[in-house]
C-alpha cells in the first residue's frame, strides 16, 4: 500500500518556513525631531565626530560589531541551553514520583491496544481509506498553518498572547521531533499491510515506520499547547476535534494500528503540556500556574526564537 509520508514533511516544513520567513520582517521606527529653518540651520550644518553614532569611526565600531556577534552568540547558546533542559526533563518524566499514575494508564492502555491491534484493524472500512488519508494530511498541515499565522500576528501586530502560543507551538514542535525519530528508528515497525500483516517491531529501521504515530504526536502536542492557550467551549471543540480527526483519519486510512495512534496520541498531549508549564507568561495566561514554570521572558521582552 503506498503511503504519503512525504506530504507529513512536506506541511511541517512548510509551517516551520512560514515561521522563520515570519521572523525577519523587523522594522524600526525612527522619530524625526521639530525641522530648524533659516541662519541657524547654515550655522549647526558642521563636520562634527560627536554628531555620529557611537561606533562609527575606529576602534569604536569594531566594538559595536562585536557586540551585536555577542548578542546573537547569547541568543543562540539561550536557545541550545533551553533546548536540552527540556528535552532531559522529557525524558525523565516518566520516571517521576508524581507521573506514575499516568505511566501506569499509558502502559496499559498500549497493551491493551497491542493485543487488539490486528482484531481493530480488520474491522476497519476499506472503502475511500485514501480520502481519509489525504483529509489527515490536509489538517494537520491547516493546524500549523494556522500556528504559524498566529505567531506572525503577535509578531507584526505586537499581541504578547498571540506570539507567546506561536513561540510555544514552535519549541513543542521541536522537541517532539526530536523524541520521535528516535523511537521510529528504534521500534522499526512494519505498517498495516506490510510484511508479515502482524505490525511487527524491530523489522524497518527507518524514519517512515509505524510506531509511534507521527500525525497522532505532532497534531495532539500542537492542540495541546492551543488548549491550554484558549478555554472557550467552541475553541477547545475545534482544537480536540481537529486533533481527533487527524488521528482518526490515519486509522482509516489503514496507515497505523490502534497502538501507534494511541502511544502518538498520548506522548504529544505529554509533550504539549510539559512546553506549556515549562515556559507560558503568568501574565499572559490564568492557566499558568504550575509550580513547575520558569518562563524566561515577558510579553516586553523578545521570546526565545
Amino acid at each position: 500500500m503506498h503511503r504519503r509520508w512525504n506530504g507529513l514533511w512536506n506541511i511541517l516544513l512548510s509551517g516551520l518556513v512560514c515561521v522563520l520567513v515570519s521572523s525577519g520582517a523587523v522594522c524600526q521606527n525612527v522619530e524625526a525631531g521639530p525641522a530648524k529653518s533659516g541662519f541657524s540651520q547654515i550655522t549647526e550644518a558642521r563636520f562634527s565626530e560627536d554628531s555620529f553614532p557611537t561606533g562609527t569611526f575606529g576602534e569604536d565600531a569594531g566594538d559595536a560589531t562585536a557586540g551585536q556577534g555577542s548578542d546573537h552568540h547569547g541568543l543562540v547558546s539561550r536557545m541550545v541551553r533551553r533546548g536540552l533542559e527540556d528535552q532531559k526533563e522529557l525524558y525523565e518524566a516518566p520516571f517521576k514520583r508524581s507521573n506514575i499514575k499516568w505511566d501506569a494508564v499509558v502502559l496499559a492502555g498500549t497493551a491493551g491496544f497491542l493485543i487488539a491491534d490486528r482484531r481493530i484493524e480488520n474491522a476497519l472500512p476499506y472503502g475511500h481509506y485514501t480520502l481519509f488519508t489525504d483529509g489527515s494530511d490536509v489538517l494537520i498541515g491547516g493546524m500549523g498553518a494556522a500556528m504559524a499565522g498566529l505567531w506572525a500576528y503577535g509578531m507584526k501586530g505586537n499581541h504578547p498572547h498571540a506570539k507567546e502560543v506561536g513561540d510555544l507551538e514552535l519549541e513543542t514542535l521541536v522537541n517532539t521531533f526530536l523524541i520521535y525519530v528516535p523511537m521510529q528508528y528504534i521500534a522499526g515497525r512494519w505498517r498495516p499491510g506490510e510484511g508479515t500483516g502482524r505490525g511487527d517491531f524491530l523489522k524497518h529501521h527507518a524514519l517512515n515506520t509505524s510506531f509511534p504515530s507521527g500525525h497522532a504526536m505532532f497534531g495532539w502536542a500542537m492542540a495541546t499547547v492551543a488548549a491550554h492557550e484558549y478555554h472557550k467551549p467552541w475553541q477547545q471543540a475545534l482544537i480536540y476535534g481537529t486533533a481527533l480527526a487527524i488521528t482518526g483519519g490515519r486509522m482509516l486510512g489503514h496507515d497505523h494500528w490502534p497502538s501507534d495512534m494511541f502511544v502518538g496520541s498520548a506522548l504529544g498531549i505529554g509533550i504539549g503540556t510539559h512546553i506549556f508549564h515549562a515556559h507560558c507568561d503568568p501574565g499572559l495566561n490564568e492557566s499558568c500556574g504550575h509550580r513547575h514554570n520558569k518562563v524566561e521572558y515577558r510579553a516586553d521582552q523578545p521570546g526565545p526564537w
